[in-house]
């Protein structure tokens, strides 16, 4: 239990180091994985190696180099030109659209990262002709992605109705479904009131009111805009193919995300091979870097056994009620720095447990702990989030990296108690 403290402590330093200074706390998680795996954990540098996450790192580079290039043939530009006409001048109808897209998407099966990979970069590029923050219209796609990824062919659909099976509560996929639907809903609309309206309200404080709309205008107020974003060329007809494959590829053929959108993007490549350096210099690396740092060093965390530890903790309640509380966030604080995916398949087995407790109800805990681990999915350690990292300028990267965080550590404090409460004390 001491090396787990150790171990979570120092994970804590690297956050607040990075947070604080410009030293990459990916970099600090790599370095302290190999000390931490050779000094406290008793692992090899082959073992500490072989936890690095290889399926993100594709996903990561994969998603930034497609979009890359969908951006640089001003393919994103087309896109946000069609949404935009389907708004019809309607700026609150923008977050809308782009929920419902992304929710429609995971609902269909389509794994979250990949909805997310297809509609971030359009709605981040719409949102700014706007005058939308980038924040604001990033927690919306997640959210989105979120209120539908718990229907029953999605794969975290799968795990919680497999949850719901082994603690005896059978038939009630559509609930579930519904409920994170529900949720998702209600928390994408605060989310952009809260976000959109702070930062609006900081920008009258700064005088600069005008100066940003000025420059986030929609695009229709100037003529020359639209024509140039609403040009079919050739390569955008391609691309446009593309995006349509990557959809048809993760979803209805189970094609990892990764190996889809490389695979995409080198066919984009050859067709136009003046697109590769700049796509290439265009991608993120410090944020693939840090990404990849802090899940590397999670995975040391789990070799070594400290997450184990928490599991055994929360065992040790005895209290159902009080144990779905501790679960939940249990699941967002990991959730928060892995996959989801992952972290509900650890905790499955003692989640099943506490949901066949008496004293509540399994829909109300599977419900609860699927939201919980999932709404922190916009912390840019999140496959999730880094996509959202991906898709926003690369000056801006710093500030959107501290700005998701922010609302990640937000979400692993306010969402477990609140569906706690909702979903397993009222029900």
């Amino acid at each position: 239990m001491t090396a787990s403290i150790v171990a979570f402590a120092i994970l804590v330093a690297a956050f607040a180091i990075g947070s604080l200074t410009r030293i990459s706390a990916g970099l600090l998680a790599f370095v302290a994985a190999f000390v931490v795996g050779a000094f406290v954990a008793d692992l090899s540098t082959d073992e500490v190696v072989a936890v690095f996450p290889g399926g993100l790192f594709l996903i990561l580079v994969g998603a930034t180099l497609l979009f890359g290039i969908v951006r640089i043939t001003g393919t994103i530009d087309l896109l946000a030109h069609w949404a935009e006409w389907l708004a019809g001048g309607r700026r609150l109808l923008v977050p809308v659209l782009m929920f419902a897209l992304t929710a429609i998407l995971s609902s269909a099966g389509a794994f979250t990262p990949a909805a997310i990979a297809i509609v971030a970069p359009v709605a981040l590029a719409l949102g700014s002709r706007f005058a939308i923050s980038n924040l604001a219209m990033g927690l919306v796609v997640v959210q989105g992605a979120n209120a539908g990824a718990f229907s029953p062919v999605n794969p975290f659909g799968v795990l919680s109705n497999q949850m719901l099976d082994d603690a005896g509560a059978p038939g009630k996929t559509l609930q579930l479904y519904l409920l994170c639907l529900a949720f998702n809903a209600v928390l994408a609309v605060v989310a952009f009131v809260v976000v959109q309206g702070l930062l609006s309200w900081r920008r009258k404080r700064s005088g600069v009111a005008g100066a940003a709309a000025a420059t986030a205008a929609p695009a229709s107020a100037d003529p020359d805009v639209p024509r140039d974003g609403a040009e079919i060329t050739p390569i955008r007809v391609l691309t446009l193919v593309g995006l349509v494959a990557l959809l048809v590829l993760t979803t209805g053929f189970g094609v990892d995300v990764g190996v889809a959108t490389l695979t995409i993007a080198l066919v984009l490549i050859l067709v136009r091979p003046s697109v590769q350096d700049e796509a290439i210099k265009a991608m993120p690396w410090s944020a693939i870097l840090l990404v990849t740092g802090i899940v590397t060093y999670v995975g040391v965390l789990e070799a070594m056994g400290a997450l184990q530890d928490l599991q055994d903790g929360i065992e040790e309640i005895g209290n159902g009620s009080l144990a779905a509380l501790v679960v939940c966030y249990v699941v967002g604080v990991v959730s928060a720095f892995a996959s989801t995916t992952g972290t509900l398949s650890v905790i499955s087995p003692v989640v099943v447990p506490i949901a066949m407790d008496p004293s509540v109800t399994p829909l109300g805990v599977i419900a609860a702990l699927s939201i919980s681990s999932s709404v922190v999915d916009t912390s840019p350690m999140s496959t999730s989030g880094a996509l959202l990292m991906a898709s926003a300028e690369p000056e801006d990267e710093r500030v959107f990296f501290r700005s998701l965080l922010l609302w990640a550590m937000a979400m692993v404090l306010l969402v477990p108690p609140l569906v706690w409460l909702v979903f397993v004390q009222l029900a």
